[in-house]
C-alpha cells in the first residue's frame, strides 16, 4: 500500500522537487499551495514521470483552508502518512527598524503559523493510525545571523523549537517530527536575496554570490535535490529512530 504524502508550497521551487521525489517513491502526493495553476504544473510533471498526485489549492495562513486540505486528503485516501511543511515566504530584506509590522506578521503567518495549522489539522488522523512523519523545512537563517532578514530568521528559529516540542508531544503515538535546515539554495529565491543584498551594500551580485558559496567547505550552494533526498530519508523506515532532529542540509555552512 502506497503512502499518502502532503506537500505544502508544492507549486514550485524546493516544494515541487520534494513532491516529485516522494511521488518517485510511489507515494500518492497531495499538492498544496495558493496558486492552482502552479500546482497543476507540478502534477503534470509527476504524472509524466509515472507518479500520482492531486491538487488542493490551500492558503496555509487560513484555518478553514488548511482544514479543507486535511479533509480532502482524508476523504480521498483515508489517511495521511507524511506531511512536508514547505510553504514559506522570504519576508522583507531591511534593518529591523525599517520593517513594517505588517511585513513581520506576514512572515510569521506563513512560516510559523501555517505550520502550526497544518500540523494541528493532520495530527488527529495520525494519532488514530499510531504512525506518521512530519517534516518542517527551515533554514540556516534560524541558526546563524541573517542581517536584514530578522523576521525570516526569527520565524525559522521558532520552527526548530516547534519541531522539537511537537516531537515530544506526538512521539508516544508513533509519530515522528523533524526539520531540515537548508543552506543557500539554488533557485529564484536565493537570486532575489542576492539582488537585494547587492543593492543594499552597493556591491555586485557576483561578489555576494562568491561570499555565500565561500561559507561552504564544499564551495557550493545547496541544491533542491539535496533537500528532497533528506526529506525522503526522514520519512522512510530507515529513519524510524530519528525524531526531534533539525538536519543540516546546507553544504556545511552551518554545522550545529
Amino acid at each position: 500500500m502506497s503512502r499518502v504524502t502532503v506537500v505544502t508550497g508544492a507549486g514550485g521551487g524546493i516544494g515541487r522537487v520534494i513532491a516529485r521525489a516522494f511521488a518517485a517513491q510511489g507515494d500518492d502526493v497531495v499538492l498544496a499551495a495558493r496558486r492552482a495553476e502552479l500546482l497543476e504544473e507540478t502534477k503534470a510533471l509527476i504524472e509524466s514521470d509515472g507518479g500520482r498526485a492531486v491538487v488542493v489549492p490551500t492558503d496555509v495562513t487560513e484555518r478553514a483552508s488548511v482544514e479543507d486540505l486535511a479533509k480532502a486528503a482524508l476523504d480521498r485516501y483515508g489517511r495521511v502518512d507524511v506531511v512536508v511543511n514547505n510553504s514559506g515566504v522570504t519576508g522583507p530584506s531591511a534593518p529591523l527598524w525599517e520593517i513594517e509590522p505588517s511585513e513581520w506578521d506576514e512572515t510569521f503567518a506563513v512560516n510559523v503559523h501555517g505550520v502550526f495549522l497544518v500540523c494541528r489539522a493532520v495530527i488527529p488522523a495520525m494519532i488514530e493510525a499510531r504512525s506518521g512523519s512530519i517534516i518542517n523545512i527551515g533554514s540556516i537563517s534560524g541558526k546563524r545571523p541573517a542581517p536584514g532578514r530578522s523576521p525570516y530568521a526569527a520565524a525559522k528559529a521558532a520552527l526548530i523549537g516547534l519541531t522539537r516540542t511537537l516531537a515530544h508531544e506526538v512521539g508516544p503515538y508513533g509519530i515522528r517530527v523533524n526539520s531540515i535546515s537548508p543552506g543557500f539554495t539554488e533557485g529564484p529565491r536565493i537570486e532575489w536575496v542576492i539582488a537585494r543584498q547587492a543593492e543594499a551594500r552597493g556591491v555586485s551580485e557576483s561578489e555576494i554570490r562568491a561570499e555565500m558559496t565561500g561559507l561552504s567547505p564544499l564551495g557550493r550552494f545547496t541544491r533542491p535535490d539535496d533537500i528532497a533526498a533528506a526529506a525522503v530519508y526522514l520519512a522512510s523506515p530507515e529513519a524510524s529512530a530519528v525524531t526531534g532532529v533539525d538536519l543540516n542540509v546546507n553544504a556545511g555552512v552551518v554545522m550545529y
